[in-house]
């Protein structure tokens, strides 16, 4: 059973669900607006740029979870997820996962953004299996800190090698769709790389490699 993995932002998603997450809450008024839209834009233009500073960003990132209750984190999420993600989810994406399970693939969603933003997009793209940045839980309460290994450049392949571990899976046969350079570690793992409406320095790579070039656009 062949692993067919998918990055989420700017692949099966027409944006970034971490930077809509931060406008979401400047909208809702749960964050400083001026000082909030503009640290979440200037992460946003690092991580285009290559050069985000993954443990930097997460401090900031998940600094509102530990300042919200479970109950009303759920909620804003399912408003979030009406608002935001279901208008931008790419419906070739989702093709191409039903696709792939048709085969008999195994589709997995491997993305940096933290499991409490990604969790709910996976399941509308009908994915059981997230591989995702985790934020810490102590008592049943995000802390504001991350769980583990951040799951960004390398560390997607560390976060997916220990998944494989507990999944008796490989990457014979594998493929991974994704849009970004800062996935090129993990695309130049497996056997089928893909870029996704790639940024320019992906192209670039995909097209001196002869990789797949493709659109969910």
């Amino acid at each position: 059973m062949p692993l067919a993995l998918f990055d989420l932002d700017n692949t099966l998603l027409a944006g970034d669900s971490d930077y809509l997450w931060g406008s979401f809450l400047v909208k809702k008024g749960l964050v400083d607006k001026n000082l909030y839209e503009q640290a979440n834009q200037r992460f946003y233009e690092d991580y285009k740029n290559g050069n985000l500073d993954i443990h930097e960003f997460l401090a900031f990132a998940l600094t509102p979870l530990a300042e919200n209750k479970a109950d009303d984190l759920r909620a804003m999420h399912a408003e979030f997820m009406a608002g935001y993600i279901e208008p931008i989810m790419n419906r070739a994406g989702k093709n191409k996962i039903e696709e792939h399970r048709a085969k008999g693939d195994y589709p997995v969603i491997i993305t940096a953004t933290n499991s409490f933003v990604t969790g709910p997009i996976a399941a509308a793209f009908g994915i059981d299996d997230l591989i995702a940045t985790e934020p810490e839980i102590i008592n049943d309460s995000y802390t504001g800190k991350v769980a583990g290994t951040p799951c960004f450049k390398q560390g997607k392949i560390t976060k997916l090698n220990d998944w494989l571990k507990n999944s008796e899976m490989n990457l014979e046969g594998s493929y991974f769709y994704s849009d970004s350079h800062n996935d090129l570690p993990l695309l130049e793992q497996v056997t089928h790389p893909v870029a996704v409406d790639p940024d320019d320095t992906l192209r670039q790579v995909a097209e001196n490699r002869n990789w797949e070039i493709i659109s969910f656009r």
